[in-house]
């Protein structure tokens, strides 16, 4: 006698595969951060607050009327066309120095062979902010008075770097943190690990926040490229390009490993309120590269050692690409070791939250959420 299966067994739905599993809880994520009013309101004040930085430093980069700036016959080349200057020729470089030793002038340019960029600025305590700004890239400057100053663009671009770093980690990783407590909390969690591994649910939401906070990263850029556009400044644009786009790659890598560490972080603690005594460390970790990278700047020692430490490369890096202080295989060498740096949190920190997700109550140990 023939029997057909089961009306159970033949309607049953089949397990979704971890890629499946992966792929639905990346999409929970970005759905629930775009329905988010907070989070909208909050990136469009981020866009605005770029757009508005990018064309007042290229107006003001633009801006240079009554700067008087002593010339040599042979620098003529180096002074950009849509520059405003109150040019003074000069024969040499001596007549150049006198003029800025003086008061003349507020600066000089000359020709100087062994500039990568074919001249040298020379001023007396300071180069004047609009005329570094105008120049596009940092040229080599000599101050006749030295005195404890950072060149204008070289400061802006460290506060750019640093603070779309700040910013975007701070703002995702304190995202995921609470998603994993309020899902512990409201015992959320015990559902979705029953119908998917406890890795995929970890995954998805990496990948999920990974994809919000890269786009970010692309419209930022994309808005420094218009308003460079727009203001006319193609020549600070095409000193930017290549940086920009190393710090897409290493801020690729440095938030998935960031991310990771968040969640396993949160994953120890099972209300709000406790977020903070598990993530502060992380915290100060995404603090760091900001303040270093405003605060030294202008010093190569200190660029050098962030631009291979995980957690500060994806700001010291592409600020000393953009100094050209880098040789080319730095930042390959640089990624390969952030890339080996997220390997490894992304398996400690998948063993943490596995061990600690189902843990209610008190904060779970360090020692213990690694031990399982």
């Amino acid at each position: 006698m023939h029997t057909s299966p089961s009306p159970a067994r033949a309607g049953a739905p089949s397990a979704p595969s971890t890629a499946q599993s992966i792929a639905l809880v990346a999409e929970r994520e970005i759905a629930s951060k775009l329905r988010s009013k907070a989070f909208v309101i909050s990136t469009a004040i981020l866009f605005l607050g770029a757009l508005a930085l990018v064309v007042w430093g290229g107006f003001s980069a633009g801006n240079t009327s009554g700067t008087p700036v002593a010339v040599t016959s042979d620098a003529v080349q180096f002074v950009p066309e849509s520059a405003n200057f109150e040019i003074t020729d000069v024969a040499d470089r001596a007549d150049a120095e006198a003029l800025v030793a003086s008061g003349d002038v507020d600066a000089a340019i000359v020709a100087d062979s062994s500039s990568p960029l074919g001249f040298t600025v020379i001023a007396d305590s300071e180069a004047p902010t609009q005329l570094i700004l105008t120049l596009a890239q940092v040229p080599p400057v000599e101050l006749l008075n030295p005195d404890d100053t950072n060149p204008a663009l070289r400061y802006l671009v460290a506060i750019g770097f640093g603070i779309v770093f700040l910013l975007a980690a701070s703002l995702f990783g304190g995202t995921i943190a609470q998603s994993v407590v309020e899902e512990k909390q409201t015992r959320v969690v015990e559902l979705l690990i029953s119908a998917i591994p406890t890795r995929a649910l970890l995954a998805g939401k990496v990948v999920g926040n990974t994809i919000l906070a890269m786009g970010q990263i692309l419209v930022l850029a994309a808005v420094a490229i218009i308003g460079l556009t727009v203001t006319g400044q193609g020549a600070i644009l095409q000193g930017l390009g290549a940086p920009i786009a190393w710090f897409a790659v290493f801020f690729l890598f440095g938030f998935i490993l960031l991310a990771s560490l968040f969640a396993a972080a949160a994953a120890m603690v099972s209300r709000q309120e406790d977020i903070g005594s598990t993530t502060t460390p992380l915290t100060m970790l995404i603090m760091a590269p900001y303040f270093l990278v405003i605060f030294f700047n202008d010093n190569p020692t200190v660029l050098a050692v962030m631009s291979y430490v995980p957690f500060s490369a994806p700001v010291g890096m592409p600020m000393r690409l953009y100094l050209g202080e880098a040789q080319w295989w730095e930042p390959i060498l640089s990624l390969l070791i952030l890339i080996a740096t997220c390997v490894a949190a992304i398996l400690i920190g998948a063993r943490i939250y596995q061990n600690s997700l189902l843990r209610m109550g008190a904060r779970v140990k360090l020692r213990d959420a690694l031990r399982g």
